[in-house]
């Protein structure tokens, strides 16, 4: 390298920084497309046809979303009893693929819109809470449960979107006295509401935040209205479309679900507080940067806390879990490290914005410990943009008190960070591009035969299936005849053994990630479904492949029943 080539350098860099802090929300933007364009392609899996079916739906039908029936559980049933969201993420579905079309780079191009909304609303949002507002929507985009869910095409981002600006229109606002803003601010809330119905836990949320930084009942308080008169319209259009009201329909599965499962509130939580730790992991690429002597305090509570958790899971699992051991204590002690970094915060601050990110925080956690109907990666999501938050404000108390942290340091940081969430990212991209081969070479070797196809299972496995021409099987009531094949996927859900009638003719075992796992019972990987899958959001070690069973009848005619 010559001199001059060796000088050039630093004015090139300089030239970057300086065009980065002179267009900061580009800046973000064009993260997003860089962290998540990788993962365009991702075959759909978990609940995204949910999502996309009810999207052919409204294209059909705009004013019937879920009126069609669907085989998600045994049998086929109608869509509105088996969906437990409304439905505007698919509508926004159903306008991209009139435009884009169906394919899996399509829709999840499409998707790229909501996820630069939230790291945009967050970049805003933090300049209210802290000195450094592109940090704190770095390090939301930087958090796996972030990256992962923004590979989906299911609504939690989506509804994110809508919380993040919500909130902040809503703090403007208030600060404004603006009735436009106020109004917006309304109007988002009832659109994450439509969403998710976890969105209206922000009428609660905001309306404690105004209380706390107004101290008096307003005018603004009446806003608030908009949301809860688009639930209840939602109530009864659904009443009147299928004869239930849907949000109460919800609220009545999570309690039955949960009380199914049997899991104690000690177990919920404890799960809930591994999830924080893993799903919001840049807390531990930045613990090092603000504590010290706490940190034994905190590794304590977290080997108690670990300890507990594996009295409870390890002892019902079989084999050798010594690893996965490990993971839950140490992804424990960081998720009890994100509870103590809000409480702190609240402690030092004392002001209304400390009390909304701790609120904020705080009602997600114990959401997904005590009330949804089982503790997972994606309603673990509204925490991102809070710890990204949370973690930028205390380095800023650390400058005022003196205790600079260098660029340097906070750079390597949040590079370590981003590059474990896109390590978890591309694992769930890969189990699902496994999920899809395994569908494509079931297919395949039955084109050898003439019989018909039938198959268990769902998730991504029936999205791919049924575009083959296979058949979902309906428990009591498929009937299969001489010559039909039965494929039976391993990691899944909703399956039953096949009968004595069949015979297992071949086993198919298609290879995914290695290194770690999103959703893997044997793993213990249950970032979708903890319950059944497993006590961690992600797991590293040797990740079983996907391993696809298919079986033939060998008597005149059998019926397959529970």
């Amino acid at each position: 390298m010559t001199a001059a080539t060796s000088r050039s350098l630093p004015i090139s860099w300089e030239k970057i920084r300086n065009w980065m802090e002179i267009h900061p929300q580009l800046m973000l933007a064009l993260a997003v497309v860089a962290m998540l364009g990788p993962f365009l392609a991702k075959p759909f899996n978990i609940d995204d046809p949910l999502f996309i079916w009810a999207a052919h739906q409204i294209q059909l039908h705009p004013g019937d979303p879920y009126g069609f029936d669907v085989n998600w559980y045994w049998a086929p049933s109608p869509m509105w009893s088996v969906t437990e969201n409304p439905p505007l993420a698919s509508y926004y579905l159903a306008l991209a693929a009139a435009v884009l079309g169906w394919s899996e780079l399509a829709l999840h191009f499409a998707m790229l819109l909501p996820a630069v909304a939230v790291v945009l609303g967050t970049y805003r949002l933090a300049r209210h809470f802290c000195r450094q507002p592109v940090l704190a929507a770095l390090l939301t985009l930087g958090t796996p449960v972030f990256l992962v869910s923004s590979t989906t095409v299911m609504c939690d981002v989506l509804m994110l979107a809508f919380w993040v600006w919500a909130g902040l229109f809503w703090i403007e606002g208030l600060k404004q006295n603006s009735v436009w803003k106020l109004s917006g601010a309304a109007s988002l809330m009832a659109a994450a509401t439509l969403t998710k119905y976890y969105g209206v836990c922000l009428l609660p949320l905001l309306e404690a935040f105004s209380l706390l930084e107004k101290r008096r009942l307003g005018h603004w308080c009446w806003w608030l209205l908009i949301p809860l008169a688009a639930l209840g319209g939602y109530q009864l259009a659904s009443q009147s479309l299928y004869g239930h009201s849907l949000f109460s329909e919800a609220i009545d599965y999570a309690g039955v679900t949960r009380g199914s499962f049997g899991v104690s509130k000690i177990t919920a939580c404890l799960t809930a507080l591994t999830f924080t730790g893993g799903c919001a992991a840049v807390i531990v690429f930045f613990a090092p940067l603000f504590w010290r002597a706490a940190g034994l305090v905190l590794t304590a509570f977290g080997l108690f806390a670990g300890g507990a958790a594996l009295e409870t899971f390890v002892l019902h699992r079989p084999g050798s879990w010594a690893p996965l051991e490990l993971q839950i204590i140490f992804w424990t002690v960081a998720g009890a490290g994100v509870l103590v970094l809000s409480a702190a915060d609240v402690w030092h601050q004392r002001d209304p914005r400390s009390w909304l990110l701790a609120l904020w925080l705080m009602g997600t956690f114990l959401f997904a410990a005590f009330i949804n109907w089982t503790v997972n990666g994606r309603v673990m999501l509204p925490m991102a943009p809070v710890v990204g938050i949370l973690i930028t404000r205390r380095l800023d108390r650390n400058v005022a008190a003196g205790r600079k942290t260098s660029p340097r340091s906070v750079a390597i940081c949040l590079a370590a960070s981003s590059l474990f969430a896109l390590l978890v990212t591309r694992a769930d991209y890969l189990q699902a591009v496994a999920v899809r081969q395994s569908a494509r070479q079931v297919s395949a070797y039955h084109g050898l035969e003439p019989g018909r196809l039938w198959f268990q299972g769902h998730w991504g496995f029936q999205y791919y299936m049924e575009a083959l021409g296979a058949s979902a099987m309906s428990f009591g009531h498929s009937t299969l005849k001489p010559g039909d094949m039965l494929a039976v996927p391993a990691n899944n859900t909703n399956l039953l053994p096949p009968g004595f009638e069949m015979t297992l003719l071949k086993t198919f075992t298609v290879p995914g990630p290695h290194l770690v796992a999103t959703c893997n019972a044997r793993a213990g990987a249950g970032f979708f479904f903890a319950t059944l899958q497993g006590p961690l959001p992600f797991a590293f070690g040797r990740v079983p492949p996907e391993i696809v069973s298919v079986y033939g009848l060998k008597t005149e005619a059998a019926t397959n029943r529970p």
